[in-house]
């Protein structure tokens, strides 16, 4: 066994490569021709020799040696390669901004934020500050207990915010996740919460889907004595389903006439940023009832570039209040519909009335799906088959509005 004088006076014989002197259970000292003096570990795994580097001296001390050595070789008894331990806390240790929650949580956001709509950015960014961050954003996230989570996340509860809870939740799970895989935290805690916070069920738009009831309200619709631009919002909302932000910022641009045809840029649909910026358009065929109605509508709003103006600010769309206000005076409130629901409306009714593919009723809905394939479906094909589907969509409110019995045939 080595000593600490040895060490000290330890040089490597002119003409050598190196000079080791070796001390117990496969630990030596590596001397250079230079004079620069190692510590190393050779050991066997597999059959294989391996050896682990343990420092420099006299830095790292006889002493300091032979106790990383014993630590080591108490790694390999317990099945963990030492050599690869040693990467993986050289990895944990590239975080210098820290690794607080606060310090986390930022880090990770700024690395989703580019995918992100501005909307979901800014929202999400509001909710980790005030939520979050005043109670544990000075916290190691390694130091946070599930509790201390939890009390913040029953904080939000108290208010009555059972939904934003829930996202607070799901936020801080990204947080964990993303601190696991950057070294800072060895496990996610999030998952000792399940079934800790109040249920959140989710919000349903309020639709109705009864034929007859249905047909009433389109009857209350026809017979709507508003202004031009709020009835023929009214008119295209159940008819076209489309998002209620899409159907009222629209702009005439958007809308071919002739063929038939109105194009949603792919920057005003609800994506994330990537599909805004690079994505393809929304292509949503228009009925023949659809291209009557905006052809009656143009002479009084093509000079302002908007399909539906507002009444008092010429320059900005009409507000997603003045359909809800609408639909209430018709006696319409938004337990019974909503202008969202038009859209539950049609997904229901199109595929348990009409029997259309939920796939292509999905892809006019402008839902990400996936066909048979796992492909993404594509969103600027099949327009003859919905193109179909929308005029015999259109239709068929024509006849429940008309209060007809209708008895749809399937198809062949």
């Amino acid at each position: 066994m080595l000593t600490d004088a040895q060490c000290k006076n330890a040089v490597c014989p002119p003409g050598k490569p190196r000079a080791r002197l070796a001390d117990s259970g496969g630990l030596y000292l590596e001397v250079s021709p230079a004079g620069s003096k190692r510590w190393f570990l050779k050991y066997r795994s597999a059959g294989k020799e391996y050896r682990l580097a343990l420092g420099s001296y006299p830095a790292v001390s006889l002493t300091a040696a032979r106790r990383a050595r014993d630590a080591a070789k108490l790694q390999k008894a317990q099945g963990i390669d030492p050599i690869q331990a040693k990467k993986v806390e050289k990895l944990k240790a590239v975080n210098p901004a820290g690794d607080t929650f606060k310090v986390v949580a930022l880090e990770w956001f700024e690395k989703q934020e580019p995918h992100w709509s501005e909307a979901h950015a800014v929202r999400a960014k509001r909710q980790l500050e005030r939520d979050l961050f005043p109670w544990l954003g000075e916290r190691r996230l390694a130091d946070i207990e599930p509790v201390e989570l939890l009390a913040a996340l029953r904080k939000v509860e108290e208010r009555g915010a059972i939904e934003t809870a829930d996202r607070g939740l799901m936020l801080a799970r990204q947080v964990w996740r993303y601190g696991v895989a950057t070294g800072r935290v060895n496990r996610d805690i999030t998952v000792d919460l399940k079934g800790a916070l109040s249920p959140y069920r989710g919000k349903h738009f309020a639709a109705i889907t009864d034929p007859v009831r249905l047909g009433e309200l389109l009857r209350a619709i026809k017979g709507y004595k508003g202004g031009p631009v709020v009835r023929a919002a009214l008119q295209l909302a159940p008819m076209l389903f489309q998002r209620p932000g899409e159907l009222r910022a629209a702009r005439w641009e958007e809308i071919d006439l002739e063929n038939a045809m109105w194009t949603i840029p792919a920057a005003r649909m609800k994506r994330r940023k990537d599909g805004k910026e690079h994505g393809d358009p929304h292509l949503v065929p228009l009925p023949t009832q659809a291209v009557r109605i905006l052809e009656i509508l143009k002479p009084y709003t093509e000079s302002t570039g908007l399909v539906f103006p507002g009444e008092r600010q010429r320059d900005r769309p009409i507000s997603e209040n003045s359909v809800r206000v609408a639909l209430i005076a018709m006696g319409y409130t938004p337990d019974i519909q909503t202008w969202h629901g038009f859209r539950a409306t049609a997904r229901t009714m199109l595929a348990e009335r009409l029997e259309f593919d939920p796939l292509l009723i999905e892809a006019q809905l402008a839902h990400a799906v996936r066909d048979a394939n796992g492909r993404a479906y594509n969103r600027t094909t099949y327009l003859k088959q919905r193109r179909d589907m929308m005029q015999r969509w259109a239709d068929y409110l024509d006849k429940l509005a008309a209060g007809a019995d209708v008895i749809e045939l399937k198809r062949a």
